[in-house]
């Protein structure tokens, strides 16, 4: 399977999931309602009674249950969206390798710093986004959670290299990784901000 197609039928699940988030929120209004509604006539009447401790449990439970079926479509969205994401970024590597680009993917050429600073923020704006499960630890690289120790950069990731000038100083660059060699421990990175090159 292309990954063309794999991409259409990924976006195609996501969008029923849309649709799934959607119906549920809907269904879920009525109950948030009728809490409301409860809450406004034990205001009028001034009082606590039974009745409306047992008709708010109820509708509380209900309304718990409804959130945890949105949050279980809403992050099965985000795997699709992750998914796709990854896609996208495979073919982008394979082309950049293969030398062949689309004209939406262009080659790169040089960009001046401001320029590079607003694609580099609108990529971090729409890096994966990892919603733990209470109790549940974020996994490495998430946040501020370093990453294991046998752990290699995938090829097509953005970092920042520290590299030895021409000069003989070390200096941090923005760079996406190349390739890694394993026998010496150390990646072959391309400079992102060709600008500062001479």
């Amino acid at each position: 399977m292309s990954a063309d197609t794999k991409i259409a039928e990924l976006l195609t699940e996501l969008h029923q999931l849309i649709k799934q988030t959607q119906e549920e929120r809907s269904r879920s209004e009525h109950n948030l309602l009728n809490i409301q509604k409860t809450h406004e006539r034990m205001q009028t009447e001034n009082k606590t009674s039974p009745y409306y401790r047992t008709k708010l449990r109820g509708l509380y439970t209900t309304a718990k249950a409804d959130a945890e079926a949105e949050c279980s479509i809403l992050r099965h969205a985000l795997d699709k969206i992750a998914e796709i994401k990854s896609l996208l970024e495979e073919r982008r590597i394979a082309a950049k390798m293969a030398g062949v680009y689309s004209d939406s993917d262009p080659p790169r050429k040089t960009m001046r710093r401001g320029v590079l600073m607003t694609l580099l923020q609108q990529s971090a704006m729409t890096l994966p986004l990892w919603i733990g499960k209470p109790g549940e630890s974020p996994p490495p690289l998430c946040g501020a959670t370093p990453a294991s120790s046998d752990y290699v950069a995938k090829q097509g990731d953005k970092v920042a290299a520290r590299v030895k000038a021409v000069d003989g100083d070390e200096q941090w660059i923005l760079a996406e990784v190349v390739s890694y060699n394993h026998s010496t421990n150390k990646y072959e990175v391309d400079d992102i901000d060709e600008e500062g090159k001479e």
